[in-house]
């Protein structure tokens, strides 16, 4: 496969949002697993996924910090919900939150991560998420992770969030019918 990444366009996919995006990989972040549905959903077959890394669908727009902080916690062991804008094969994206199961083997290593993905409010999105991943991306730009991880403390502070998953349960919930 080539690692030739498709050119973002301003298109959301079309998908049923009632539907669950799901995938596993290895603990390193190897794509093992791939429902119908993430098929559908990025573009790619499920020849292409397996064994790719899984920022085969990482869009432009989303900050470093972000995953940075996902795999920060999830390595420990703990769960994690992010909300990220995904890249399709087409070039067009779709916002999801992720929760996961942490996959142990009898000795308490991590040896995959299952990945539940699902649609995340417009609303959601417009009013509070993308606003705040476009200032991450901007720190970033200028100072790079460091910047970018100074601005988010910063924001959930100011904005009395506990932390990043406090923000993103707030800013879905307010939108969930």
């Amino acid at each position: 496969m080539s690692n030739q990444r498709p050119t973002p366009i301003d298109k959301e996919v079309q998908w049923d949002k009632t539907k669950t995006i799901m995938s596993r990989t290895d603990a390193a972040g190897t794509i093992d697993y791939a429902n119908q549905v993430f098929v559908d959903v990025c573009g790619y077959s499920q020849e292409e996924l397996i064994g790719q890394p899984h920022n085969i669908i990482r869009h432009p727009d989303m900050p470093k910090i972000i995953f940075k902080v996902l795999w920060d916690n999830i390595q420990q062991g703990k769960n994690f919900h992010a909300v990220a804008k995904n890249l399709a094969k087409s070039g067009e994206y779709y916002w999801v939150v992720t929760d996961f199961d942490i996959i142990k083997d009898p000795m308490g290593r991590i040896v995959s991560y299952l990945a539940r993905r699902t649609s995340v409010p417009t609303e959601s999105v417009q009013k509070y998420i993308a606003p705040l991943y476009q200032k991450l991306l901007q720190a970033e730009q200028v100072g790079g992770m460091e910047a970018s991880a100074k601005y988010l403390e910063q924001f959930l502070k100011e904005n009395n969030f506990y932390d990043y998953i406090d923000f993103i349960e707030h800013a879905i919930l307010e939108f969930k019918k």
